[in-house]
Parts: structure tokens; C-alpha cells; sequence
């Protein structure tokens, strides 16, 4: 069977933000000599809902994959036992990425692939095909009368059509579908995590509001709401979704795209609609887009239908298993831990997003700079996987890539370049560090060489780089302070060292040698142009140029006290505080544990007063922030700066997990007894096991408590004033439990 001939729509019309066309019912029959079981293959260019003899049987919510369908079109498959005699297929196709006129600002509403949404399927019995989609099914305009997946919903319970998905029902009034030309894109059966929900949360409070009521839930997250109210017959309830307020309302101007369009876009976005039939109790939730927020506005109810069951929060997102975590003695640093978990799995719905309230992007540097500690806290690679092959499939012939994926066409231009290009690289590697896969490497390795054929082919003729995005969101909102051509030249030195290291795990040895000779060529050249050697200071005097220099290993190790010294005169002029941006970010405290400054680190994360990790918190933050404003946030849901949750893991607790980057049944147990706690402890389900690494102080001593699977050769190393009892600062170690003493002085 060749499902690409057979996909099927409904109508040639499609949603725009003006003109609403439903989504379709869909619906077929079939007899079965017997009872037996049979396979449903479904592709789909838009999301759908699938029944088989009147019970769902989708796989998860937004199914099957959020792609660019002339890249690839995804398709499921589900066993089913057929009846004896009639069976019905349903369907409910809503508009997903094919139709999404939401994503203006990114020109979604151009994309060559718009149209109606449309699918293919086929029933087969073993070999033995059954049916396949054509005109024969039928169709009918169901109650969701417009649906976008970034904008909302509108769903009418007066078009509800009682048992249009079960056997017996009396289709012959609906009309037939029509054929749809085949997508461009490769058929792939999805290979990811689907979505699901994770759990549901009733309001804290309910406000009376002019003439609505604000639900507040108590925290960020991303999902629907079920709404469940006894109505009057054409009573419209609307539900408008946020993560802030203003002057006790709605803070919609935080979505800062629609004031891009806000005279259009301010009165539609993150908007559910239901208009009730009124004959009795009615439930609803949304089946083709999702929201990011914390408070939801509900007009159109009567003060005794303002009940705190009236909304329940629906959390979805990628089923995302716990893998890893961090605790400890210091309440700040937990809740910062809790916010950095809840901000990874809110921001992923097949893959990474940059923000659940706002764009629903796979921004690619959100991705990146999230990765490890996305990697030390759950299981994302097989969604990873599949998203690094929609990533190899955007990048150009030239060896460009957008810095949205999937994309329409937009971000090839701006919005790119090596920090945010980056993402091809690092998920690859941390699966590879933390899980010992290679075949996300093998996949992607002819991308790698494209890729950094294409940087070369953008260098000045310094062999520098200034071409993409810089050390985005830095605090204060100001221009970064480290100059481009730094930031830009010293990833795609790092990328291309990573690269090299990737290759080589591969046995791709000459491929491997280019990218090392590359990553050679960088690190030359930001030597003799970027670094005034008299100072040791790296251009723009910073804590982003300097720190990142000194954790990519552009300094030789005789320099690198020196420089690390500029560093720390660069911190104190900022009353040790960050100034920096999400490049310096991912990389600062990394850079101060490593010369033995763990105590200021992670005073700069956990301190209350601003700029600070700790003053979100002080601040009421449920998630973290895309930014650092005294008095504000451009966003309440990012995940960019979230790779303190591996600082917390890898540096306070001490569990580093494949040290010397070729063995993922190795661990260092090198942990930092910062003054500031009086326990912490890392957990770390590695493919050969549990791991636990723990430490809390006892009588004046320290004790180092771990739990380590027989599959993994561990050493414990202790930096600074501290030596095991035996006086030794390395020693092999198993499961059991060690006294940590200060050294005399």
C-alpha cells in the first residue's frame, strides 16, 4: 500500500485569522468475516483523533508529530482487533503546523506547504489489505468551529453529532471527502515519546475580574483546561490564558508577538472558546492546540458557575521519564532545581520549545544550552532522535540551518548562527557523553562536515566568525558585552572539537581530522586577534568573553591562572553578581568551580537581591524566566538558563558521569562542599544503573555516602582542603560510605 497516494481532506478552504473553517469528521465502515486482529496506519499533515468502534485510541495529545511536511510527513500505527461483521473508523482532523496562520511572525501563514489539513490510511489484516482512505469516507463539520495551534480554540457543543464514531450510526447525509494532492515530504513512522498528561491542578484562588473571574493555579505550566459547567443553551464561555497580571488582569502584552499585530492578535491569542447546548452537565477540553500559563481570565459565567470545579488544569507535555536529580540543605537551590525541571518538560511537546505561553518554537540555542541538563534530568533522546532528523533535513545545501525547526522558511537569515547552529552538535554529544549512543552521530556525521565547510566559507579574513546571534538576554536587557566575533568563533571552535570527538567515536577518522583541524584553525586565530596578552583579557572585558574562553580552552594551561584572575576582578566589579548573557551562563560556574570557587558560584546563583537565579525565586518565579529585569519578564517559561541543574549535579553534589568523554560506564565522584549547605546529594540512572552520590556534614566531618552500580569504575577525587581519612585526595571507590576530613594547615 503507498499511503502517499491516498491522503484525503475535507474542503480546499482553510483557517484563516479572519475566516474560520471547522474542523472535519471523518468517518468510515468496513465489514469483518470474523473477529481478528488487523493494523491502522495513519498519516497525517495537520493533528488528528482517532476512534475504532467508538473508543480513542490516539497515542497521544497533538498527534503524530509537529514536522514541516515537505521534509517528512509522520504516520502511526495501532493494533486493533476488528469485530465481527461492521466496524467504523474515526477521525477528527484539526489544522496542527499545516494550517498555522498563529505563526505569522514567523511567516507560517507563507509556507509552500499550507493548506487544508489533510491524511492517508490504511486497515490491513496481516498482508491482506482492507481499506485504504479515498472518497468513500465521509465527512461532516464538527463542534470545534476553528482551531490554531498557538491561538486556541473555538468549539460549539450545538454541532456535536451524538455517535458519529460508533457502529449503526446513519451517515447517509454527509458528504464524501475529496482527494488531496500528496505531500511533498518522506513518510516516517513516528519514533518518538508521544505527549500525555502528567497531572491535574485545581485553582488556588478565583478573583472576580470587571466581568470575568481570574483562576489562579498556582504555577507555570503548559496544557489545557477542562471545563466542566452546567449551561444555558448558546452560553459562551471564553477562556484566556496567561502566565502574569496587570493591575490584577490579564498580562497579554507579555506575549510580546502580538504587539507585533496587536490591534488583531490581542483579542484572539491563547483563546478557548465553548459555547454550551445546555442540557445538562458539559465537559470540555481542547484537542488541537495548547497553552502555556499559570491564570486563566473565564468570561461569560455567572457568579454561581464560578466554582473551583469549574477548571481543571490539564498538564501536557512529552512523556518524559525521571532520570536524575538534585537536592539538598538549601531551600532556594531546591525550588531552583524544581522550576529548571518544570521549565524542560512545559517547554516540550515533541521536542524543545522556547516558551509554552508565547512562540512554541523549536528554537534551536534553547535546545542547546538546555541539553545536558535536560539529558541529567530526564530521557529526552528518543525525541532528540527524531527532531536532530528534522534538524539535518532543514539545513541547506550550503550548510545553513534555520534557528526555528520546523520552519517555513523563516530563520535562514537571522536568528541563527554557531551558538544556536549548536543544537545539531550537542544533542548528539550529550546522548553520546551521558547515554553511549553513536547512532544519533552516525546520522548526523555528512551534516557535521556540511556544517563547518559552511562556517569556513563565512570567516573574514582573520579566520573569524560574526554571523549569527550573540550572548542573548543579557542581564539588564542591554546589547551584550561580548562582542560577536568572540562568541560566534569561540562555539564553532567548541562545536567543532565536539564534532572531532563524535567522529572519532565513530571510526570516522579523516572526517574526524578535518573537524579537529578546523576546531585548530579557531582557537589560532581568536588567539592572536581576540586576546590582548599583556592583560590576559579576552576583547570585551567581560564576564561572557572571559569565562567562555577559559571553558573552551582557548588559554594554555600556564595562562589560565591569569586569566581566571581577570575573571574573578570582572566579577567583584559586579558586587558578584552575573552580567551576561545565556552563552557567559551556561559556562561561568562551571569556570569557578573548576579553579576552586564553587562558594562564589553558587552565591551568585542562590543570592535573593538582583541580578540573580535566587532573586526569580524571591520574586514568586514558578518557572524560570527568559530574562534578568529588575521590575519585570519578557517571558516567565524558558529553558535556556536551566544548566545550573547540571552545575547542581555535576559540581555541589559531585556526580560527573563518562569523565574522559569515551566511557559511559566511568564516573568521577568529585564533589564541593560549599559552606553555604550542610547536605546535597545527585541521583543518575545510567544505562548500567542507579547512581547516588551524597554528602552531608557530621560531628565536623564530611560524609561521602555512594551508591554505584558493579558495571561502572568510579573514583572519587576531592579539590581544595579536603582529604579522605587515609589523608589521600583520589582514591577508586564502590557503594558504601567515606569520611571526608579538612587538611591541616
Amino acid at each position: 500500500m503507498d499511503l502517499k497516494k491516498r491522503f484525503i481532506k475535507a474542503t480546499e478552504q482553510y483557517n484563516t485569522l479572519d475566516e474560520h473553517v471547522p474542523a472535519y469528521y471523518f468517518r468510515r465502515t468496513f465489514d469483518a468475516e470474523k473477529q481478528s486482529p488487523c493494523t491502522i496506519t495513519i498519516a497525517a499533515c495537520g493533528f488528528y483523533e482517532l476512534w475504532f468502534n467508538g473508543k480513542r485510541i490516539t497515542r497521544g495529545f497533538l498527534s503524530p508529530y509537529i514536522s514541516n511536511p515537505d521534509h517528512y510527513v509522520y504516520y502511526d500505527e495501532y493494533e486493533v482487533t476488528a469485530d465481527k461483521g461492521e466496524n467504523v473508523i474515526g477521525v477528527l482532523l484539526g489544522n496542527g503546523f499545516q494550517n498555522n496562520p498563529g505563526g505569522h511572525i514567523w511567516d507560517f501563514d507563507k509556507a509552500s506547504f499550507r493548506s487544508a489539513p489533510m491524511f492517508a490510511l490504511a486497515v490491513a489484516d496481516g498482508k491482506q489489505s482492507i481499506l485504504e482512505s479515498d472518497e468513500s469516507f465521509k465527512i461532516a463539520p464538527s463542534p470545534i468551529r476553528s482551531d490554531d495551534y498557538r491561538f486556541g480554540e473555538h468549539y460549539d457543543a450545538n454541532f456535536e453529532i451524538v455517535g458519529w464514531n460508533e457502529k449503526g450510526f446513519d451517515d447517509s447525509a454527509w458528504e464524501s471527502a475529496l482527494p488531496a494532492a500528496a505531500p511533498k515530504g518522506e513518510l516516517r513512522l513516528t519514533d518518538a515519546a508521544p505527549i500525555t498528561k502528567e497531572c491535574e491542578l485545581t485553582p488556588v484562588s478565583i478573583t472576580k475580574c470587571g466581568s470575568g473571574y481570574i483562576y489562579d493555579f498556582g504555577q507555570s505550566n503548559a496544557g489545557v483546561c477542562r471545563l466542566r459547567i452546567q449551561g444555558s443553551k448558546g452560553q459562551k464561555v471564553e477562556l484566556r490564558h496567561a502566565d502574569s497580571l496587570e493591575n490584577g488582569d490579564l498580562n497579554i502584552g507579555q506575549v510580546w508577538f502580538v504587539r507585533e499585530n496587536w490591534d488583531h492578535d490581542k483579542d484572539i491569542v491563547h483563546l478557548d472558546t465553548y459555547v454550551c447546548k445546555g442540557n445538562g452537565e458539559e465537559t470540555y477540553q481542547p484537542s488541537f492546540t495548547y497553552h502555556g500559563f499559570r491564570y486563566v481570565r473565564v468570561n461569560g459565567i455567572t457568579e454561581e458557575q464560578a466554582t473551583k470545579d469549574l477548571l481543571t488544569y490539564l498538564v501536557y507535555h512529552t512523556q518524559l521519564n525521571s532520570r536524575g536529580d538534585f537536592v539538598c540543605s538549601d531551600d532556594v537551590a531546591n525550588k531552583l532545581q524544581e522550576l529548571t525541571r518544570r521549565s524542560i518538560v512545559s517547554n516540550f511537546h515533541h521536542f524543545p520549545t522556547d516558551c509554552p505561553q508565547r512562540e512554541k518554537n523549536g528554537w534551536t540555542a534553547d535546545a542547546a544550552l538546555s541539553s545536558e541538563a535536560a539529558i541529567l534530568n530526564f530521557d529526552p533522546e528518543r525525541n532528540y532522535r527524531e527532531w536532530l532528523r528534522n534538524i539535518c533535513k532543514a539545513q541547506l545545501e550550503d550548510g545553513r540551518l534555520p534557528g526555528i525547526v520546523p520552519t517555513g522558511g523563516w530563520g535562514y537569515h537571522w536568528g541563527n548562527g554557531p551558538a544556536w547552529d549548536s543544537v545539531m552538535t550537542y544533542l548528539p554529544y550529550f546522548t553520546y557523553i551521558y547515554r553511549g549512543e553513536t547512532g544519533m552521530i552516525t546520522d548526523a556525521a555528512t551534516h557535521f562536515v556540511t556544517y563547518l565547510r559552511y562556517l569556513r566559507s563565512r570567516c573574514d579574513e582573520k579566520g573569524l566568525l560574526a554571523i549569527g546571534l550573540g550572548d542573548w538576554c543579557h542581564v539588564g536587557g542591554i546589547e551584550p558585552k561580548a562582542p560577536l566575533i568572540v562568541t560566534d568563533s569561540v562555539i564553532s571552535m567548541d562545536l567543532a572539537n565536539k564534532m572531532a570527538e563524535m567522529l572519532t567515536a565513530v571510526e570516522l577518522h579523516e572526517e574526524a581530522a578535518f573537524a579537529r583541524s578546523e576546531a585548530a584553525k579557531y582557537r589560532e586565530s581568536i588567539r592572536a586577534h581576540l586576546i590582548d596578552f599583556a592583560t590576559m583579557l579576552v576583547a570585551g572585558n567581560c564576564q561572557s568573553s572571559q569565562a567562555m574562553c577559559l571553558y573552551y580552552g582557548v588559554f594554555e594551561a600556564g595562562e589560565e591562572q591569569t586569566a581566571f584572575a581577570r575573571l574573578l576582578e570582572l566579577i567583584h566589579a559586579a558586587d558578584d553578581h552575573i552580567d551576561l548573557g545565556v552563552l557567559g551562563g551556561r559556562v561561568i560556574f562551571h569556570v569557578l568551580t573548576r579553579f576552586g570557587h564553587s562558594d562564589l558560584a553558587y552565591r551568585m546563583i542562590t543570592r535573593e537581591d538582583y541580578p540573580s537565579y535566587g532573586n526569580w525565586v524571591k520574586r514568586g518565579a514558578t518557572t524560570l524566566w527568559e530574562d534578568f529585569f529588575p521590575d519585570r519578564a519578557d517571558s516567565m517559561n524558558h529553558h535556556f538558563w536551566g544548566d545550573i541543574s547540571a552545575w547542581f549535579i555535576k559540581c555541589v553534589a559531585g556526580l560527573n558521569l563518562n569523565p574522559g568523554k569515551h566511557d559511559v560506564n566511568t564516573l568521577e565522584v568529585r564533589p564541593h562542599f560549599v559552606e553555604a549547605l550542610d547536605s546535597a546529594q545527585a541521583t543518575y540512572a545510567a544505562p548500567a544503573g542507579g547512581i547516588t552520590v551524597s554528602w552531608h556534614r557530621q560531628d565536623g566531618e564530611i560524609v561521602l555516602k555512594l551508591e554505584i552500580p558493579a558495571g561502572i569504575r568510579a573514583e572519587a577525587v576531592l579539590d581544595g582542603a579536603y582529604c579522605f581519612e587515609n589523608g589521600s585526595k583520589a582514591a577508586a571507590v564502590v557503594t558504601g560510605t567515606y569520611k571526608v576530613l579538612r587538611e591541616e594547615k
